[in-house]
C-alpha cells in the first residue's frame, strides 16, 4: 500500500475541472494506493521516478519514492506535459 501526497499545485489543477472528473481522478489515485501496476501507468521518458496514471483524456503526473506517492500535476492531456 502506498502514501498518497497532493502538491499544492496539483490541488488546484484538480480544483479547476468539473466534479465528474474530479470524481474520477480521485477515485483512480485512490486504486492505485492499492495497486500501482493495475492501473495504466507509464514511467516518464527522462525521469527516474516520475510517471504518468491515465485517465481518459487526463493524465495525473506522480513521483514515486519507495512507499510514497506524490501528485505532482493533473490536467488535460493536451497540456499536462508543459
Amino acid at each position: 500500500m502506498y502514501e498518497i501526497e497532493w502538491k499544492e499545485h496539483a490541488l488546484k489543477n484538480l480544483e479547476k475541472l468539473e466534479v465528474s472528473i474530479t470524481r474520477r481522478i480521485v477515485k483512480k489515485v485512490e486504486e492505485m494506493r492499492e495497486n500501482l501496476y493495475l492501473c495504466d501507468v507509464k514511467k516518464l521518458k527522462g525521469y527516474d521516478k516520475h510517471y504518468r496514471l491515465r485517465i481518459g483524456d487526463f493524465r495525473v503526473i506522480f513521483e514515486l519514492i519507495d512507499n510514497s506517492l506524490t501528485i505532482l500535476k493533473v490536467g488535460h492531456r493536451q497540456n499536462i506535459y508543459e
